[in-house]
């Protein structure tokens, strides 16, 4: 006679919503199914007879169930109250995301040992190079989860990995600057960068800190830190899906990642602090279809320098970001090892600073 019975297995997770409540589950299986569960936070709900339909309408889910089938779960069990139905700081979807990041048993950022960098000036290729080779260093654990602030003082372009060569870019602009083109490992757009000119950073993450989250959410979620930085040096920023960092003074900046095969993670985002708008426009062509979708007419009104919103210097700026970071997560600060900048100057020598690379995409 076969034993159907499956060991209990118990799920904790917390998700603080962006903008919202902290909202909790404990969740129980079978190992194929929930059996139980319990969510709680300081949200608001109203009435208060919804929240004893939250639970319910989870149990029997897969534990392989994803948001929008745990979300339909929950938006079923909620339907007949109706215009009575009031949600304050969290939604259906956000109680599946925590769901699901108890189910893949996520970590929280101060459950890692951080490593933050402030990096000596490297040419744009090592800096690029570096990307890959901490990245590959956190998932071999070799290296602690670390966020690194770059710094360069030569004239380049990095383009994304999927971008067009010459869709992005204007030969005679590059070779009037003399700019030094680089292509990265992540997706996303263009960064023209001149020394001082923009805020890079880099964070190579673990796969249980975004456990439970969809791409989107992982983009708001990593960046936390940046908008509550920038929030104390008067900036109310906030992103616009998927990888836009805004604020109401304009657009600072973007965000672009790279998943390895066992999901440990890069994330980077560059932000303007004092680029000059008719130089850039003459090194990029920033297509007509990007321009529209952003609700501008010209690529220089995208620019909307850090400095400008700020009046700080940029290095005081990336103090702020890095003590934020080491406040809020407990971060110590760190350096390259010699092996890490050799690595990084193999790779500009085989990959990254190679025609076949730059031009993969022509």
């Amino acid at each position: 006679m076969t034993n159907d019975t499956h060991e209990t297995q118990r799920f904790h997770a917390e998700y603080k919503v962006i903008g919202g409540k902290l909202v909790v589950a404990d969740v129980e299986t079978d190992g194929k199914t929930i059996t139980e569960v319990k969510i709680s936070g300081d949200f608001f709900l109203e009435p208060e007879e919804a929240y004893f339909d939250l639970a319910p309408a989870l149990v029997g889910a897969s534990v392989t169930a994803d948001n929008a089938n745990l979300r339909q779960r929950l938006d079923a069990a909620l339907a007949g109250y109706g215009s009575e139905l009031a949600m304050h700081g969290f939604s259906t979807s956000d109680i599946a995301t925590v769901v699901r990041r108890a189910l893949g048993s996520a970590a929280n950022f101060t459950d890692f040992d951080w490593q933050v960098i402030r990096g000596q000036v490297l040419p744009t290729q090592v800096n690029v190079a570096l990307d890959q080779v901490l990245l590959e260093e956190v998932a071999a654990g070799r290296r602690k989860p670390t966020l690194r602030f770059w710094e360069w003082d030569d004239t380049a372009t990095v383009i994304g990995a999927f971008q067009s060569y010459v869709n992005e870019l204007r030969p005679e602009g590059v070779e009037k600057y003399g700019v030094q083109v680089v292509r990265r490992i992540s997706g996303g757009g263009a960064m023209f960068m001149e020394g001082g000119n923009c805020i890079t950073y880099s964070m190579f993450v673990p796969p249980s800190l975004v456990a439970g989250l969809d791409y989107e959410e992982s983009y708001v979620f990593l960046d936390q830190w940046v908008l509550a930085a920038l929030k104390s040096l008067g900036v109310e920023a906030f992103y616009k899906p998927i990888n836009d960092i805004s604020s109401t003074g304009g657009k600072i900046g973007g965000a672009a990642q790279k998943r390895l095969r066992d999901g440990t993670l890069l994330h980077h985002a560059t932000m303007s602090y004092d680029i000059d708008a008719d130089k850039m426009v003459e090194v990029l062509r920033i297509g007509e279809a990007k321009i529209s979708d952003k609700g501008v007419s010209s690529a220089k009104k995208r620019v909307d320098p850090l400095r400008s919103q700020t009046g700080e210097a940029r290095k005081d700026i990336i103090d702020v970001m890095a003590n934020t970071f080491a406040d809020r997560y407990g971060a110590n600060f760190d350096t390259f090892t010699a092996d890490e900048l050799d690595k990084a100057q193999a790779l500009v020598d085989e990959k990254f600073g190679t025609e076949k690379w730059t031009h993969r995409v022509p």
